[in-house]
């Protein structure tokens, strides 16, 4: 029996200090969320989609209502789940009026041959699997209006860059190791700022997971942009199947990324051990972790929140 491992992100990027109180709320409550079913027994499938909706529910995240609007105006939402047990994964692209599209991705893992759904089609799999659909308007808050007014604005006077970091991206998700050494992850994401509608691979959060030997299961789960980030994600895992420290391959697979292609964002690696790894080179990244050694409630509970 493995001791159960969570780790939970609130997204990698220059977050307003007026805001770092409220995502360090939002992913303790997330955490709160996962490690219940973690303790009581449950699969690292149920908790890491447990702590994602959380987050998609606190408009505090570039998740479910409160994301980031693209140029139009709207939130278009992506979600992807995946199954270390079974490599099995699910997910949802440039959804409208899905509020929860983690629970939607889980769906798909779950009940259908496919495994990923678009728009249109997203939003018929998620009502013919009991899932409600809201408007969009549901989704979009007063500040993300301003915010994407602002940003137009600037833009109408000179040329600026989507991914940067001061701009881009809150992604939220969660990677957990289960007793029966099973390890899920979860990501949600309205995706970047003023992006093109349908622009979904404009802002990739991808996930990576090998099952072979029960000590050479993996997942990484990157924060980034573009088929780059891609590659160092995949390099990322499989270094970690070799033997090799998560915690020092993340910040040489960050490090990588901003040399090779001046790339910015973060990653989490979990390896079937419990060991993690974190890395990340914007201002900010948000983010706790709890170990089975360690005690679920008060400062004993690590939170990890790196500013630079």
């Amino acid at each position: 029996m493995a001791d159960p491992v969570l780790v939970v992100h609130g997204g990698a990027w220059a977050i307003p200090d007026d805001m770092v109180e409220a995502h360090l709320n939002g992913v303790r409550n997330a955490m709160a969320a996962g490690w219940r079913v973690l303790e009581s027994g449950g699969t690292a499938l149920d908790a890491v989609e447990e702590a994602v909706v959380i987050m998609e529910d606190d408009e505090t995240f570039d998740a479910g209502r409160g994301s980031f609007l693209n140029r139009d105006g709207k939130v278009q939402l992506d979600a992807f789940i995946m199954d270390g047990a079974t490599l099995r994964g699910g997910g949802v692209g440039c959804v409208e009026r899905i509020a929860n599209p983690i629970r939607a991705a889980r769906k798909i893992l779950g009940d259908s041959p496919h495994v990923y759904f678009v728009a249109e089609g997203a939003e018929r799999f998620a009502t013919e699997h009991g899932i409600p659909l809201c408007r969009n308007e549901d989704l979009i808050i007063p500040r993300e209006i301003e915010r994407l007014r602002e940003f137009q604005a600037r833009a109408a006077d000179a040329k600026v860059d989507l991914f940067a970091p001061t701009i881009s991206h809150d992604t939220v998700g969660a990677v957990a190791l289960d007793t029966e050494g099973s390890i899920a992850a979860a990501t949600s994401t309205g995706g970047t700022l003023n992006k093109a509608p349908g622009g979904w691979r404009l802002v990739t959060d991808r996930m990576w997971m090998l099952r072979g030997q029960p000590d050479r299961r993996r997942v990484d789960h990157r924060l980034g942009r573009a088929d780059h980030e891609a590659c160092v994600g995949q390099v990322g895992a499989d270094r970690v199947a070799t033997g090799s420290l998560p915690e020092w391959v993340a910040a040489e697979a960050i490090n990588y990324l901003k040399d090779r292609v001046n790339g910015h964002g973060g990653m989490i690696l979990l390896d079937a051990r419990g060991r993690f790894g974190i890395a990340h080179n914007t201002r900010a990244w948000l983010g706790r972790l709890r170990p089975h050694s360690m005690r679920v409630t008060g400062s004993s509970e690590e939170v990890i929140s790196v500013s630079r």
